[in-house]
């Protein structure tokens, strides 16, 4: 019988925030971050420069000589390069450092390993999610009203953000509209057994809660927090977000672990 891994989970307030990252990240030649920047719009719609800055500085403190790539694919008509510069990305990166559009990227196919898969048997997203040393999820905390029912998204749902929009569109060409069928609580569930496996920690951005009266991710009441949760494990940070955002754990979390149990107890 294997041993189960410890997981831990952190927080702290904003400004006090120093990040440590997971173990996977010391003396790493390669690191992933995938923030939640895919809006021309600042915080709570996308991570703070403030945090995601004190992110990088923790990666680099972990791995002077890493190559850091920070990707992200946009969710509107803006290119992504217009929306980082635009956000203040530029003015954090180091000369080993580097800005990435998710969408062109060299592609692989995931995975699904879930022993239910919900929609895809695989999932198409770039290959250095795959090939990195170490892959780091920051999100912000959001939830929006999707289906008459609340959605929460925070580092899992950022995830979403590496499909490439060309395979997912939907009605929109800026929206990946075939990650919201059947809904984004089942889809989730691929997501996480087919890239999210890949993502050795997260960190949620909570200095403010992001509060929608509808669908929009964008826009909603903006309501001060002042944490920041960061972890080794997608659902624990996520779930440990909700709970400082006085917000119930989301059912997708309860499932994708009791998916988890299953495949555990598979001979």
């Amino acid at each position: 019988m294997s041993s189960k891994r410890i997981i831990t989970v952190s927080h702290a307030k904003t400004e006090s925030f120093v990040y440590m990252p997971p173990p996977q990240a010391y003396g790493a030649t390669r690191i992933l971050v995938k923030p939640n920047l895919g809006y021309p719009y600042p915080p709570p719609a996308t991570v703070s420069m403030t945090v995601l800055g004190a992110v990088l500085r923790g990666l680099r403190r972990a791995s002077p000589l890493a190559r850091i790539v920070i990707i992200e694919g946009v969710a509107d008509a803006q290119s992504a390069e217009r929306i980082f510069k635009q956000l203040g990305v530029l003015d954090l990166l180091d000369d080993n450092m580097r800005l990435a559009d998710a969408e062109s990227l060299i592609m692989t196919e995931y995975a699904n390993l879930s022993p239910k898969p919900v929609r895809f048997k695989t999932m198409t997203a770039p290959a250095y999610i795959g090939e990195y040393d170490c892959c780091i999820s920051i999100g912000a905390f959001k939830r929006t009203i999707l289906k008459e029912k609340p959605l929460i998204s925070a580092s899992l749902k950022n995830l979403y953000g590496v499909f490439p929009r060309e395979v997912y569109r939907g009605r929109s060409p800026n929206y990946r509209g075939q990650l919201h069928r059947p809904s984004v609580p089942e889809v989730l569930q691929d997501v996480y057994f087919s890239v999210g496996r890949y993502f050795h920690g997260a960190v949620v951005d909570l200095t403010h809660k992001l509060v929608s009266p509808d669908e929009s991710p964008i826009k909603g009441e903006h309501i001060p927090i002042g944490q920041v949760v960061w972890g080794d494990d997608l659902l624990a940070v996520d779930e440990m977000a909700c709970q400082l955002a006085g917000e119930p754990t989301p059912d997708y979390i309860q499932t994708i672990r009791a998916l988890q149990r299953e495949m555990e107890t598979q001979p």
